[in-house]
């Protein structure tokens, strides 16, 4: 009996060897789709979300208080609390309009020209709920930040004449009608990190908000500076900063919060993210040089306004750079930042003679021009995955161009509407006597002695 057990198996070996092989690749096979699933599926990275809870906080600072400190330094005694007001109360309507409905329409859907609606009041965002390796929660609070800092460097351009109701108004409706979509175009992505809007598919470079803040803040500026019209006196009367203590403590704030910005944007803590703070720290230091001495040159005396005004422009110029290039490329988008910027806002604003208050256009909208540019110019494999033009891809510079057209149409056309709406129904512009009084009084019945 025993001898004809070992002779079947002997004889079945071979074929139930065979099945026993069969059945484990089948279930090797069947499991390799879970496999993958888990692969695939983000996992909270508890040192990312750290340094993204930090750069929230510092990306936040700029805009309360550095923007305001820096602003309301250089207007005049009259107008400081208006305009330091503005950045405030901007503050708290962009964080409400972006819980709503801005966060959904610029980082939602699978449409490459506006997201969608399924985050409208934040449904469904839960504590367990993650964007890569970060909580959402977190995610959404950085993006915020910089839904609130664009339209905060617009009032520059319109500082001391438009009324506090119609910037809440057009802010208002500009961050979701302008900001949400752009930012939509270049940074949506969907479940796989593939980009979703239309300009991230074209391949367009903006590692931090060349377009979607500088270029679109500085752009719809200008046009509000045109519509609304020179201040009163502008050209005659002595309209000199009347606090550059106050502008230099803000611009050292906007220097410091800026590695929230740029190397934030990494959304990581790693070696990318480590480089762009590196970069970003040399284009600020070559662009305050650059500016400061062409104005000494040029002017014989190096100001406190040309140097901090040049440190905003290398930080401008660098943000859709920053984590695509290296010290190399750095130093030379920081020096062509402080000297293009110090042009724009002296030569340039002069020869047009439109009134950009505090120079939004010429260091946030010429800044980040030059820094999109340039960025198809010293793109770097190796640190960004992309090429630019000295490493043999020169169609990047191209596709940069189009990206700053078609960030600049695009928000200086519907600025324009907007700005139109607002006025053909509660009016842009204070009184010219409540201009002469000073909007502090005149808005805010409140006064700085």
């Amino acid at each position: 009996m025993i001898h004809r057990f070992k002779s079947f198996l002997l004889g079945a070996g071979p074929a139930l060897g065979a099945a026993l092989l069969a059945t484990a690749a089948q279930a090797e096979e069947a499991a390799a789709p879970v496999a993958a699933a888990a692969a695939a599926a983000p996992t909270l990275d508890s040192g990312a979300t750290a340094w993204m809870l930090v750069s929230s906080a510092l990306v936040l600072l700029m805009t309360i208080p550095g923007v305001a400190l820096f602003y309301g330094g250089m207007v005049r005694k009259k107008n400081v609390l208006a305009i330091t007001a503005q950045s405030f109360a901007i503050t708290a309507l962009v964080t409400v309009i972006w819980a709503v409905i801005g966060y959904s329409l610029a980082f939602t859907g699978e449409n490459p020209y506006i997201g969608g609606f399924s985050r409208v009041l934040l449904d469904g965002l839960e504590k367990g709920s993650l964007s890569g390796p970060i909580p959402e929660s977190v995610f959404w609070a950085f993006q915020c930040t910089f839904a609130i800092i664009t339209p905060a460097l617009i009032t520059g351009a319109f500082a001391d004449r438009m009324k506090f109701s119609a910037m809440l108004v057009f802010i208002g409706l500009w961050s979701i009608v302008v900001y949400a979509p752009i930012a939509h175009w270049v940074w949506a992505l969907d479940s796989n990190a593939a980009a979703v809007g239309f300009l991230g598919k074209m391949g367009v470079l903006d590692f931090a908000g060349g377009t979607v803040v500088h270029i679109n803040a500085g752009v719809a500026g200008l046009v509000a500076a045109l519509v609304l019209g020179p201040r009163k006196g502008y050209g005659v009367d002595n309209m000199a900063p009347h606090n550059l203590t106050l502008s230099i403590i803000g611009a050292s704030l906007l220097w410091v919060g800026w590695f929230g910005f740029n190397a934030g944007s990494a959304v990581a803590a790693d070696g990318r993210a480590g480089m762009a703070f590196l970069v970003t720290h040399i284009a600020t230091a070559a662009a305050a040089l650059s500016w400061v001495f062409a104005e000494w040159i040029l002017r014989k005396k190096p100001s406190v306004l040309g140097l901090i005004s040049g440190a905003v422009a290398g930080l401008v110029a660098i943000t859709p750079a920053s984590g695509f290039v290296g010290p190399k490329g750095a130093l030379v988008i920081g020096f062509a930042a402080g000297i293009g910027c110090y042009w724009a806002s002296t030569t340039l604003k002069h020869a047009l003679k439109y009134d950009d208050s505090l120079d939004a256009f010429g260091v946030h909208g010429v800044g980040g021009i030059i820094g999109a540019i340039l960025t198809g110019v010293f793109a770097v494999e190796a640190i960004g995955g992309t090429a630019g033009a000295l490493e043999g891809n020169s169609g990047q510079v191209l596709t940069q161009l189009w990206g700053v057209l078609i960030t600049a149409g695009y928000t200086a056309v519907a600025s324009y509407i907007l700005l139109k709406l607002v006025d053909w129904t509660i009016g842009l512009r204070v009184t010219a006597e409540e201009e002469r009084e000073g909007l502090d009084i005149a808005l805010h019945g409140e006064t700085v002695h």
